[in-house]
């Protein structure tokens, strides 16, 4: 678990847009938009945020991704991606090119090149001679710290992934790169996948209480419904656990919506499901859950109702989403 640690702590972020030290601010008329910027339809197309704006004359043809978060959905809708940083190498959840295991197959296949594992490199971004750069707003794969060497290389964008599904993030980079269509034809084969799935799966006992567990009594962040796992769940007719009132409010990690930190004495309490849902978790998570003597006494957890929901299951894009739907089919497969 410890292995974990590190990626898990570090995937926390707020919202960013960056780009060229264009100062245009016409991005209004036919566009898309999200919290945080306003992307036009067609081409020239301006990218406009906090940052100002980015202007492409034509798709993008060679992205670097500096966030190995981003660099899933971009594979998800065959983006012209030639590289891509990496997190820290040989862990649970990455490769030994920092590469995600949920994704890094379909990477190979298409031959893009790992360009760093965890520290971000600007002179071996600026050797691919990209033409955009996409970069997470924070967290443990962000380089903004280098945004204004990566914005002398290319047109470079810091994008913002926690506020968002894998859908609203793979339709907002569609835009970007052309590939709209590509982002649709995915979030149709995964919205066809639950449907499939939810007359596949007897529920466990509900309600549910859905986290990512750190151990004896350094607790875990509980996922709500807001967050992305938290709607996957209620989709398939899960009802997730509501916390205490006086626990609902824990704000250690900031105003994240998706998540509520929960550890010390309180764990216990925050635990209110008839059943445990694990995330970033394998069997010997549970193991170590069920063996826990601040939470042994729980109903759930005494009898048996704790279920590992993946390795890859706390950072959702559209390989580790569906890697998570073949999990609950073989664990609650009537």
């Amino acid at each position: 678990m410890p292995r974990l640690l590190f990626f898990l702590l570090g995937v926390i972020g707020s919202v960013f847009i960056a780009g060229c030290n264009d100062t245009t601010t016409d991005a209004t008329a036919n566009t898309a938009t999200d919290t945080a910027l306003t992307v036009s339809q067609g081409w020239p197309k301006t990218i406009a945020g906090p940052y100002g704006t980015v202007t492409l004359n034509k798709p993008p043809q060679r992205i670097v991704s500096t966030s190995v978060s981003i660099t899933g959905t971009l594979l998800t809708i065959d983006a012209p991606l030639i590289a891509s940083g990496g997190a820290r190498p040989n862990t649970l959840v990455a490769d030994k090119n920092g590469f995600f295991h949920q994704w890094n197959q379909v990477a190979y296949r298409r031959d893009i090149k790992p360009l760093y594992q965890g520290v971000a490199n600007a002179e071996a971004v600026a050797k691919e001679k990209p033409d955009l750069i996409i970069v997470s707003a924070t967290g443990g794969d962000s380089a903004l710290k280098l945004y204004q060497q990566f914005s002398t290389i290319a047109p470079t964008l810091v994008i913002n992934y926690d506020d968002k599904s894998w859908q609203a993030l793979a339709r907002l980079l569609g835009s970007i790169t052309d590939r709209s269509q590509q982002a649709e034809s995915a979030i149709e084969r995964f919205d066809n996948r639950i449907k499939t799935l939810k007359s596949r799966i007897a529920l466990p006992p509900q309600p549910v209480s859905a986290m990512v567990y750190y151990g004896d009594n350094r607790g875990g962040n509980f996922w709500t419904a807001d967050s992305a796992q938290g709607q996957i769940l209620s989709l398939l007719g899960f009802t997730l656990s509501p916390l205490p009132d006086e626990l609902k409010n824990n704000h250690q990690m900031g105003n994240r919506k998706d998540i509520v930190p929960v550890n010390g004495e309180k764990f216990a309490d925050a635990i209110t499901g008839n059943s445990v849902l694990l995330f970033a978790a394998d069997q010997a998570v549970v193991e170590q859950a069920k063996h826990n003597p601040f939470i042994a006494h729980l109903p759930a957890i005494r009898q048996g109702h704790v279920f590992a929901m993946g390795n890859d299951s706390f950072r959702l894009d559209y390989y580790s989403a569906m890697n998570l739907l073949t999990t609950l089919d073989m664990t609650f497969h009537r």
